[in-house]
Formats: C-alpha cells, structure tokens, sequence
C-alpha cells in the first residue's frame, strides 16, 4: 500500500461512459487492501488471512495441513489481480514453516457447487418448478 501511495507508474485511466476520462492512482488498491487490514476503514477485526489461520488453528491438529495446503477463495473479490499470491504470503508468515500453503481460486466455486450437487442429502433441498409455482418464493425457507 505504501509503494502504490507514493508511486504514479501505479495510476491508471479510465473512460465513462460519458467520454470523461479519469486517473485512479492509490485509491484502487483501498478497497482489496481492508480486505487484510480491516482497520483502513475503521473495523477492528481481523483480516482475511487471520481468520482463516485461526480457524485452522481451531481445528484438530492432525488435519491442519490438509487445510493449509486447501485455501479456497471464491466471490468477486477474487477478480482482483495478485489476490491469491498475497493470502499465500500472508497466510505462510502465519503458519508454522513446516506447512505447506496452498490457495486455489481458479474453478473451486464451479467445482463446490457441482461436488455438493452431486450429494444426495442434497437433492432433498432441490425445488422443483412446480412446488416454486405452488408456493412462490417462500418455498426456499421450507427447504
């Protein structure tokens, strides 16, 4: 955040749909950036990367390593460029050196939803378009 606060090479231009031009320099880096310093906008809470090592950290110790070595983002905020580089580093300055750190973001949504699909525990929350026309859009809370 300090490099893209005193760097102009980071500022970049866009076009509205109104053909005004503008430059964002450091401002576009805000908004990923309270992602893991929540303190940018006055929350005190911890960051991503905190929350997610110390929800490891809860679990059982014998498959703590499965879960450093399984991070999953998903959601728009994955879109943003370096995203997944920078939960790696921050999520390895966190855990023991001995884990292997891994997150993935490419497909996982797509690959959860087709896993818990495939469940058939799950095929009982299916609502079929009939029940949808009976009942309307409260079906979903009896589900």
């Amino acid at each position: 955040m300090a490099t893209a606060a005193s760097s102009s090479s980071l500022e970049k231009s866009y076009e509205l749909p109104d053909g005004q031009v503008i430059t964002i320099g450091n401002e576009r880096f805000r908004c990923p950036e309270t992602l893991f310093q929540p303190s940018f906008i006055g929350m005190e809470s911890a960051g991503i990367h905190e929350t997610a090592y110390n929800s490891i950290m809860k679990c059982d110790i014998d498959i703590r390593k499965d879960l450093y070595a399984n991070n999953v983002l998903s959601g728009g905020t994955t879109m943003y460029p370096g995203i997944a580089d920078r939960m790696q580093k921050e999520i390895t300055a966190l855990a023991p050196s001995t884990m292997k750190i891994k997150v993935n973001i490419h497909y996982s949504v797509w690959i959860g939803g087709s896993i818990l699909a495939s469940l058939s525990t799950f095929q009982q929350m299916w609502i079929s378009k009939q029940e949808y026309d009976e009942a309307g859009p409260s079906i979903v809370h009896r589900k």
